[in-house]
Formats: structure tokens, sequence, C-alpha cells
């Protein structure tokens, strides 16, 4: 966890300096194929893949630099895609009202594992979100990862109205 704030504290200024929004970055330490992650977006249109590659290029020669990462591992530069992963108290509050799943390192009030509404973040730095109508309140620190659940049918009626649309 240590890793993951020190390469988000060397990276987010460069990222942000490109106008892109840093969502976060996962650094994944298997021993054979290491991985660094970096989820980047921009509003309102999304990023393309040459946002991607732009960032990556400035990533890698940051990290080249200040060599935060011994050895051979692999960057991937990512939207955060339908499955947006969150990672600070501010995403928690930007999507309240959508649907989340909340994955913890060890129980909390009785779960490992949440599923539902997100209500958002306290001053306690907690997240908070409703399942099945019980509001749960979890540290950020017991937070082993959190994304948004999408809503696939109406992604599939919003792509299926665009090709309406085009034709």
């Amino acid at each position: 966890m240590a890793i993951e704030q020190d390469l988000s504290k060397l990276l987010r200024p460069a990222i942000e300096a490109m106008n892109f929004e840093f969502v976060g970055l996962e650094y994944l330490p298997n021993p054979k194929n290491r991985l660094l992650r970096v989820y980047i977006d921009r509003e309102p249109d999304g990023i393309t893949v040459e946002d991607c590659a732009e960032v990556s290029r400035e990533v890698s020669a940051q990290l080249d630099v200040e060599d935060p990462i011994r050895g051979h591992y692999s960057l991937e530069v990512s939207s955060p895609g339908a499955e947006r992963p969150l990672f600070e108290p501010e995403h928690y509050q930007r999507f309240a009202g959508h649907e989340a799943i909340i994955q913890l390192f060890s129980p909390h009030q009785g779960r490992r594992k949440l599923s539902g509404t997100l209500i958002g973040a306290n001053e306690h730095d907690e997240a908070e979100i409703d399942v099945d109508g019980e509001r749960f309140s979890v540290p950020m620190s017991l937070i082993r990862k959190a994304h948004l659940k999408p809503d696939y049918e109406s992604l599939l009626a919003a792509q299926s109205a665009n090709k309406d649309d085009r034709a």
C-alpha cells in the first residue's frame, strides 16, 4: 500500500499537468510479472488510445528517472472503464447514488464484500454504502478494492440508441 501511495504522489502532478484526471493506480507485485496500472480520464469525452500512449510515455520517462520500482515490471495506462475503480473519498462522494462493489482486506461488521448503492464518504475517512437497506460505514484503510457496478442494460440501451441515431 505504501508503494502505491508513493507512486501516486510521484505521478499525479505530471498526469494532471497534461490535463488528464489521475483516477488512481494499482501496483501488483507478482515477482514473475509485476504490473503498474495507471487509470486516467478526461471529462466530458473520456480518453483515447492516443491519450493513453501519451501518458504512458510521460509516466515511463518519469519512472526511469526516479526509479521507484526496482527490476522489471509492466506499465499499463488505461481508462477507468465501466467498472470505474474507486480510490479516494472524493470518488465515493462523486459517485454517490451509483451501484458499487467494495472488497475488504478483512471482515468488517460481519462482511468481507459489500455490494449496494454508494452513499458517499464521511468525515471519519469512511466509505458509506447501502446494502439492501442497511447502511455500512467502512474505514478506507480496510478497502482492498472498490469499483462501480455497471448497469449493463442501460449501457446496451444507450449503445443501441446511438446506432439507431447513426442509421
